[in-house]
């Protein structure tokens, strides 16, 4: 019985190291989540990036992680998990749907997810904000700032006398950490003021108390005899009652329904700026959020918030003019002027014979920035006048232009005050309407212009400005009605604004009808979905607070004069040798209605699996028909706007346009299938004259020659084929011939395998029993070596007791000969000293022998010493 052969599976790779060893971030390439949990109680602020080696994503953020990690590795723990390696506890208790995933812990509170672009930038300012969730409010003017920003501001007033924090503060602070983890654009703001007195500046007098700031609605404080002081309740409070006047747009990469969401609540606005979080200002961003302030502050109304109302009297040197705009609670005084000085100018006429003329009112307009003393009232004088007749004068070719019913404004800097500037107010009039002027002193009034905070002048490159530029004033209409403020209350036309990083996301842009080539990549466009329009900025205008304004009020009007934008393909277009013509949004009308051929157009998209399937079928019916007659086009609907009376929604769709009748398009019928026959009878069926026109001799002339043409180039595109046929009849006969080369070639490789297999067995028998010999010597080598070295031991023994008997022999040898040395000096003593009594050199010979047998006792005693050791 023959058993079922089992799978084989090759075991997955041991993981590798995913940062460098010399990397701030630790990596646990073998998803050690255990160890991972033991760091984290070591460190208060701890950044988990989980990641899966393959993961494209993943290796693109691993720059940008360490990017961060050099920066914050002092004050923060960043860990790397692999999260794909099957062995490791991360793949087994973590199921990630995505890669990479980026947790934040803040001591025990976590985990906050980051879902935010995988940039260094936007991760470092997020990862900066769970660092620090409070900002400390300790002045007035730090006050106001935190409250002049676009995002919504949440303030706390703790009393810090008792010990060690004040009763809620904890609560409160984890609320703050709640908010980044429900939103991760981080569009909560929370503060903390310790001073009792700057919190009586918005109303919080009792310690513990939450305040909600709103610019256009009126400010919140948390109801705590209605809902518990809790970390959650807090949060869901400002989240349900925040104001988003204007909103961030990030779209992850991926499939989602955000900008889909977005744009069916109704009319947008999407602004493109450059960002950068962790810049400190953001100029273009105040000056947009102005704008945004003023489209929707419907409540006229300063009594919301009295308590901010004396605000910019104090610490005025650190208040600038946009926080000023942004709250609108400086007295009266500090705004621009309600009655500025004027004068009446009268330009030349532009031609010798035209009676016309452009009567301009010129203003002198004073506002204040940082000015140490308060201007109440303006006081003109002639100075002023002429400086600013100057300046005008210096401009007036922007006035010079055909005649035009309408007012056209320009504002321009004073060159001697930077407190004050000047506006111009232009209109074409007839000769006879000059004395009129002068008595009537309401035809021109002072606009409601606000001039760019970064102070440009407005573009006098063209004659006439574009639309955005101009504030048409109907002398019947009010002008209060054309301000911005409370725009949004006031038009059936409410937009909606967003903004988008355009570092992140130009390429929306580009796809709205952006300049691929511009350097300065700021843009802004306006999408209806329910109209199905959208239009555009000029983008030879810089992108200002004036710009903006103008452009949605240019939309909001009843009749609009802005121009809806077409999206048109620039980069496919076909030479003359393609036999298809590629149509774009520019050039539909002339290669469809003035083209004197029928035309047939496939409507397709790039994405469009069956569009891209009928290529073939469309070339080859492009050949059969001839040029001088017939058209084959087709149009990106993705990449191409088209007029709504063209438009489909159904993919792939053709239509035909006869030459004499190009108003009675024709659409192939969808219940036929597309190839080359249907089509031809298609073409040739609504190509044809009409049965009630009589055909005369010339008409049966061309006809006749028409057919002929058919018939000959039939007959070559069927020489054509023949041709092709017979040379694929020789290159099969070549294959053929090449595939029995192959096969015997393959049989002879066969041969040689068997004789390599066999060869291969031999020298493996033979490797075996030279193995085995080499084992049995080198067994040999090795108890010869342990005899040898046994030997060696020996010898150096023997040595060392040689050397030992050497010493000692030296040692007696020495001792002899101080011996005889002692002995000779005594007997000279006994010679010169024979007088001396017997008895005592007797005793003196005593003493000295017994001297010197104990100094050989002790040298003996050594020497047996130095032996034994």
């Amino acid at each position: 019985s023959c058993s079922r052969a089992k799978d084989v599976t090759m075991p997955a790779k041991l993981p590798v190291n995913f940062f460098s060893t010399r990397s701030p971030v630790i990596d646990l390439f073998r998803g050690q989540l255990d160890y991972a949990d033991q760091l984290r109680q070591d460190s208060e602020i701890v950044l988990y990036f989980f990641y899966a080696p393959w993961c494209g994503q993943s290796i693109a953020a691993r720059e940008e992680i360490e990017h961060v990690a050099s920066r914050l590795s002092d004050q923060v723990l960043f860990v790397a998990v692999n999260c794909w390696w099957n062995q490791g506890k991360c793949r087994k208790q973590k199921h990630f749907f995505y890669f990479p995933v980026i947790h934040l812990y803040h001591r025990s509170f976590g985990p906050i997810e980051y879902k935010g672009p995988m940039s260094a930038v936007y991760i470092e300012k997020f990862v900066r904000r769970v660092m620090t969730p409070l900002l400390y409010i300790s002045s007035r003017s730090k006050l106001l700032d935190f409250l002049s920003n676009y995002e919504p501001g949440v303030v706390g007033f703790f009393e810090f006398n008792a010990s060690p924090q004040p009763p809620g503060y904890l609560t409160f602070f984890t609320s703050a950490l709640h908010s980044l983890k429900k939103d991760y654009l981080g569009t909560m703001r929370f503060g903390v003021i310790t001073d009792k007195r700057v919190a009586e500046e918005i109303s919080l007098v009792h310690s513990g108390s939450v305040y909600l700031h709103r610019h256009a609605n009126t400010s919140l404080i948390y109801p705590k005899d209605i809902m518990n002081f809790t970390a959650e309740n807090i949060c869901k409070w400002a989240l349900e009652n925040r104001e988003m006047l204007i909103r961030w747009l990030r779209p992850h990469g991926g499939k989602s329904l955000l900008l889909n969401n977005e744009l069916k609540k109704g009319p947008a606005l999407l602004i493109f700026i450059p960002y950068n979080p962790l810049a400190e200002i953001h100029p273009l961003l105040d000056e947009i959020t102005k704008v945004a302030l003023e489209y929707h502050k419907c409540n006229k109304s300063q009594a919301a918030e009295p308590s901010l109302q004396h605000l910019g009297d104090t610490d005025s040197a650190a208040f600038d003019s946009s926080v000023t705009d942004a709250h609108m609670k400086l007295p009266e005084s500090l705004s621009i002027t309600k009655y500025p000085c004027c004068n009446t100018v009268v330009l030349p006429q532009w031609h010798s014979i035209s009676r016309t003329h452009n009567v301009c009112e010129l203003c002198v307009n004073q506002t204040l920035g940082v000015k140490p003393n308060k201007v109440h009232v303006p006081h003109c004088n002639f100075l002023e006048i002429e400086a600013a007749l100057d300046s005008f004068y210096l401009q007036e070719h922007t006035f010079f232009q055909v005649i035009s019913n309408t007012i056209e404004c320009s504002n321009f800097l004073s060159f001697y005050s930077p407190f004050s500037y000047y506006t111009a107010c232009c209109r074409t009039v007839n000769r006879h309407f000059l004395s009129f002027i002068s008595s009537e002193k309401t035809i021109f009034q002072t606009p409601k212009v606000a001039f760019s905070s970064h102070g440009k002048k407005d573009n006098t490159q063209f004659s006439i400005p574009h639309i955005e530029d101009r504030n048409c004033f109907i002398p019947d209409l009010n002008i209060s009605s054309m301000n911005i403020t409370g725009l949004s209350c006031r038009t059936n036309k409410t937009l909606n604004l967003y903004l988008l990083d355009s570092n992140l996301f130009w390429i929306y842009a580009e796809r709205l009808g952006a300049s691929r080539s511009t350097h300065l990549k700021e843009f802004a466009a306006i999408i209806d979905l329910k109209e199905e329009v959208h239009y555009v900025l000029d983008q030879n205008q810089s992108l200002a607070g004036p710009t903006l304004e103008n452009f949605i009020k240019n939309f909001s009007v009843l009749y609009s004069p802005l121009k809806r934008h077409l999206v048109d393909d620039s980069s496919g277009h076909f030479h003359d040798q393609h036999v298809i013509t590629e149509v774009t949004t520019n050039t539909f009308h002339e290669a469809v209605f003035l083209s004197g051929k029928n035309v047939l157009l496939l409507y397709y998209a790039q994405w469009c699996g069956f569009c891209a399937s009928l290529n073939h079928i469309f070339i080859q019916l492009a050949r059969l028909l001839p040029p001088d007659n017939f058209t084959v086009a087709r149009i990106d609907v993705t990449r191409n706007d088209l007029p709504w009376e063209f438009m489909t929604d159904r993919l792939p769709t053709i239509l035909f346009f006869p030459h004499h009748r190009k108003e009675q398009s024709v659409k192939f019928p969808e219940d036929f299938s597309v190839n080359l026959p249907n089509l031809l009878k298609f073409i040739l069926h609504h190509s044809s004259l009409s049965a009630s026109e009589p055909c005369t001799k010339e008409c049966l002339h061309k006809e006749s020659v028409l057919q002929q043409g058919h018939i000959s180039h039939l007959e070559r595109e069927v020489q054509k084929l023949r041709s092709e046929i017979s040379a694929l009849h020789q290159a099969h006969d070549q294959l053929e011939a090449q595939l029995s080369e192959a096969r015997r070639e393959e049989q002879r490789l066969q041969q040689q395998k068997h004789t390599l297999e066999k060869q291969h067995r031999t020298l493996q028998l033979h490797s075996e029993q030279l193995q085995a010999t080499y084992d049995q010597k080198n067994q040999e080598l090795l108890e010869m070596a342990e005899k040898l070295q046994e030997l060696a031991d020996a010898s150096e023994n023997l040595l060392k007791e040689n050397a030992l008997l050497r010493i000692l022999v030296a040692a007696r040898e020495g001792k002899l000969q101080s011996k005889d040395e002692i002995k000779e000096p005594l007997q000279s003593e006994q010679t010169l000293s024979e007088d001396n009594d017997v008895s005592l050199s007797t005793a003196t010979a005593t003493f000295e022998e017994k001297r010197i047998d104990n100094t050989d006792t002790m040298e003996t005693e050594h020497s047996s010493g130095n032996r034994t050791e």
